[in-house]
């Protein structure tokens, strides 16, 4: 379950007085971060504690993240000059990437370890806006009004995101997931001409074709996608993650065969009393089933506010829902 540790209060202490994306540079506390939430929930896999944001901070985007808000770019991408600060992402970039998820295989000893990286339009968004935006006008002014310069910069991304993935699968991640969380705010066309040729082009990067032996399975994500999902199938992973508003049976009927689905319980729920969590865990799972595999998680990432008490409950009522044969 995507941040888990944000509701630990030892993810805060240890994160006391340390930056955000600070905290993403120290190998020692990637790591630490990263194995919090597996010492209080049997989950079937750690993900690495990182953001989306760190690459472009890597290549020497000026963006930080501010509490409250999300990632800043002071100085946002806008023009064909404004591209060259968009260099490519090299090893010696991250190496307390490479120091951490190291360390992490080595910890979990054959747990698996997720990597992941930030998807295009969702990059381009927050270069382009300058920061989180409710209806990412100046990004879609971009991409309907200067189509060459919109695909110059995904190109870029697409590219960044490949190296990012690449980096951790290296080091020993035994899966990727590919966040582009805010690409639910584009139409189902726009999204085929102007982001799928490059999602496409990042998880064509990371197959079988391209790492042979060291390749691993791919997960797609994005918010508020349930229009884009058939097409999010076919960018090329081999799990379509699925947020909460569209139940795991429908999302079965719009995604291509040979898909598995990840999701989808709303985080609010985990607020209401345990009972009422206990019966949409279990329809989760129910309607789960019908597709052709299923990674239980939620829709979203895990509130601050959550009781880690409910998500170590949850994660044993999933396995043990999971393990019995369906009537």
């Amino acid at each position: 379950m995507r941040q888990a540790g944000r509701s630990l209060p030892e993810y805060r202490k240890v994160r006391e007085g340390i930056p955000m994306l600070e905290s993403c540079t120290r190998p020692e506390l990637i790591t630490e971060i990263t194995l919090q939430p597996l010492r209080r929930f049997d989950v079937d896999a750690a993900i690495l504690f990182s953001d989306i944001v760190v690459p472009l901070r890597a290549v020497g985007i000026d963006v930080d993240i501010k509490a409250g808000i999300g990632p800043v770019i002071e100085t946002p991408v806008r023009s064909a000059r404004d591209l060259e600060r968009l260099r490519p992402l090299e090893p010696d970039d991250v190496p307390y990437v490479t120091e951490a998820v190291g360390a992490l295989v080595t910890e979990l000893g054959g747990r698996p370890l997720i990597g992941f990286a930030g998807g295009p339009f969702t990059l381009a968004s927050y270069l382009v806006e300058g920061g989180p935006s409710k209806n990412h006008d100046k990004t879609k002014a971009l991409m309907y009004g200067h189509p060459e310069l919109w695909h110059a910069l995904l190109g870029r991304l697409a590219g960044i995101a490949i190296s990012f993935l690449r980096i951790q699968v290296s080091a020993g991640a035994a899966a990727i997931q590919l966040f582009d969380s805010w690409v639910g705010a584009v139409s189902p066309d726009d999204y085929r001409h102007a982001i799928l040729p490059h999602t496409k082009r990042i998880f064509a990067a990371l197959g079988s074709h391209a790492l042979g032996d060291d390749s691993v399975p791919r997960i797609h994500f994005g918010v508020g996608t349930g229009e884009l999902l058939g097409l999010m199938g076919e960018a090329g992973a081999d799990v379509v993650g699925v947020d909460w508003r569209i139940p795991l049976d429908e999302a079965v009927r719009r995604v291509e065969p040979g898909k598995a689905l990840q999701g989808n319980l709303d985080p609010s729920i985990l607020l209401a009393p345990w009972e009422v969590i206990e019966e949409r865990a279990k329809d989760v799972i129910a309607r789960g089933r019908t597709a052709e595999g299923h990674v239980f998680n939620l829709g979203h990432g895990v509130l601050p506010e959550t009781d880690p008490g409910v998500l170590a409950r949850l994660t044993d009522l999933v396995h043990a829902e999971s393990a019995r044969t369906p009537a």
